[in-house]
This record gives C-alpha cells, sequence and structure tokens, in this order.
C-alpha cells in the first residue's frame, strides 16, 4: 500500500487551526495532509461532509479525530479508501449511540459548566442551537496548557457546535473493520479522559498511550500527537 494521506479532523469550539504546528511537522516530514472545515452542524451531516472530502482523495487515507472529530470519523471511516483512524482525546462512539449517551456514563467534565446555548436560524424550520463555550472560562477548561495569548485568540473565534450533534446516533462504527490508535489527554478539562479510555478500550485500538496533557493536546504536545499519527502511516504503507 502506497503511503495514505493525512485528513485531519478538528473538533467542537475549534477550527483547522487548532492541528496547525502538527499540520506543519506532518508536513515537513513529507506527508500529504488535508485539514477541511467541519461544519459543526450535525453528527450525521458532519460525518456525511467529510466523507465527501476522504471519497474524491485519489489513494488510501489516514483519519485523524480530535474531540468532536473523533466521533465524526467513527462515521466518515466507513468510506472504502480510509484505511487507519486515530483518535486525538476523542469520541469512539458505537454504532446506535450518540455522544449524550456515551459522556451520560461517566462524571461530566468542567467544560459541561461554562456552555453558552443562543439560538441561530434555520431555513424552513425551527431554530436551531449552537452551543460554544463561555469565553472567559475557554483559557482555563478548553486551551489550558497552551499560551494564554493564544487561548484568548482561540476563544472568541471558536466554531460553535449545534445542540443536534449530541443528540444524533452514529449510524456505523468504522473502528469495527479499520485498525484504530488512539491519544487519551490524561489532563483533560473538556472531556472526561475515562470517556476517551472506555471508548478505546471497547474499540480495541491496535495502540493507546496516554499524554499528561490537557485537551487541546495537538497544541500543547505537537511532537507527540505527530508522532502517533506519522507511526500509524508508516505502519499502513
Amino acid at each position: 500500500m502506497t503511503t495514505p494521506t493525512i485528513v485531519l479532523v478538528h473538533g467542537a469550539f475549534a477550527d483547522a487551526a487548532s492541528f496547525a504546528p502538527v499540520t506543519r511537522r506532518l508536513l515537513d516530514q513529507g506527508f500529504t495532509v488535508r485539514v477541511p472545515a467541519v461544519p459543526n452542524r450535525s453528527l450525521l451531516g458532519d460525518s456525511a461532509y467529510i466523507r465527501s472530502v476522504v471519497e474524491q482523495i485519489e489513494g488510501p487515507v489516514l483519519l485523524a479525530g480530535h474531540s468532536y472529530g473523533g466521533a465524526v470519523i467513527t462515521v466518515a471511516g466507513a468510506a472504502d479508501n480510509v484505511v487507519g483512524l486515530v483518535y486525538i482525546s476523542g469520541y469512539a462512539l458505537d454504532e446506535g449511540e450518540s455522544l449524550g449517551q456515551l459522556q451520560g456514563g461517566f462524571p461530566d467534565s468542567e467544560l459541561a459548566a461554562n456552555l453558552v446555548y443562543t439560538p441561530f436560524p434555520v431555513e424552513g424550520g425551527e431554530p436551531g442551537t449552537d452551543v460554544s463555550v463561555k469565553v472567559d472560562a475557554f483559557p482555563e477548561v478548553f486551551a489550558a496548557g497552551i499560551d494564554r495569548a493564544d487561548a484568548e485568540l482561540l476563544a472568541v473565534g471558536q466554531r460553535p457546535l449545534a445542540a443536534l450533534a449530541f443528540s444524533e446516533a452514529a449510524p456505523v462504527a468504522a473502528w469495527k473493520t479499520k485498525p484504530g490508535w488512539g491519544i487519551v489527554s490524561s489532563a483533560d478539562h473538556t472531556i472526561n479522559p475515562d470517556v476517551e479510555r472506555f471508548g478505546y478500550q471497547r474499540a480495541g485500538l491496535r495502540s493507546v498511550i496516554e499524554i499528561d496533557a490537557p485537551h487541546l493536546v495537538m497544541r500543547s504536545h505537537p511532537d507527540e500527537v505527530a508522532k502517533v499519527i506519522a507511526d500509524a502511516a508508516a505502519e499502513l504503507a
């Protein structure tokens, strides 16, 4: 098999810039990388969009998803040319399971008390609800461990997640047929690290490492994250 194209999938309250340090390292190592913008409107819609991006790439693809992006790659990873999955502080949903159901089995993280709910218009239908992180809590709850000035920029430019994404069930779990790797952020204040551990163990991932890092591990520990992705790509090649 040829070396796969690496597609990095960001999560909620973030965008492609959250992967910038890791993207730079992978490009410098000669990998072909894509970092698409996830709409963050619904699990099914976001997964369909990322799958459409993947299916237009020639050759094999390694999907790496952070946080909510883990749920997205769980579904989008069913695309025929996806050969592996890397979960980074992510949700490894089971078939028929929603984010709310997986999280509901564990104590809340600090994120739950620091969310803001705002309406947004939906053409021809009832208004939707956007979920975001309180701007003043964002640096500690979501972006701990990175430069405060950078965290403040991320806070005011965060990409909300529509509430619908929390309740939609995954129609498929790609980890049942594709090899996977996982990173647990053991100092995560956004997702209870036990949610990550449980999902990875259930998925039978090929390799799981723990990093003493907050949620945005790819910003605070880019070398370690890039190595996991690069090693997975090399193994698949």
